[in-house]
């Protein structure tokens, strides 16, 4: 049986200078701060994309943060090509996402490379 992953804070001073990656593996730009909406709850990163244009990210779009943060897959996405969906984390048999930014294939569930 596996052991229950461990929940991680991440502080405010790691996630500034993190680089953003969209669902389909693509880089959307660096955070520059947090934000906290007055009145709701919840907070959302400010990102600088390539264009040096900021966008708000609310925090319920991210699916990982580590090294860099990964966003959920958009609700629209393509379907995956076949090779894609083949591809299973070797840890957790879990599907793997293609990271393009990388090269690499990542496990959203173990919050890993494969």
């Amino acid at each position: 049986m596996s052991k229950p992953q461990k929940e991680k804070s991440v502080t405010k001073d790691k996630l500034i200078g993190m680089k953003v990656i969209d669902g389909d593996g693509n880089l959307v730009g660096t955070v520059k701060d947090v934000a906290f909406t007055i009145g709701k709850a919840g907070i959302s990163l400010s990102v600088e994309n390539k264009s040096g244009e900021n966008q708000d990210v609310p925090w319920e779009e991210i699916q990982a943060a580590g090294d860099f943060i990964i966003l959920k897959p958009a609700k629209q996405a393509p379907a995956q090509s076949t090779q894609e969906a083949a591809q299973v984390c070797p840890t957790c048999k879990g599907p793997l996402s293609y990271v393009k930014e990388y090269q690499r294939w990542y496990c959203y569930k173990c919050q890993k490379y494969a």
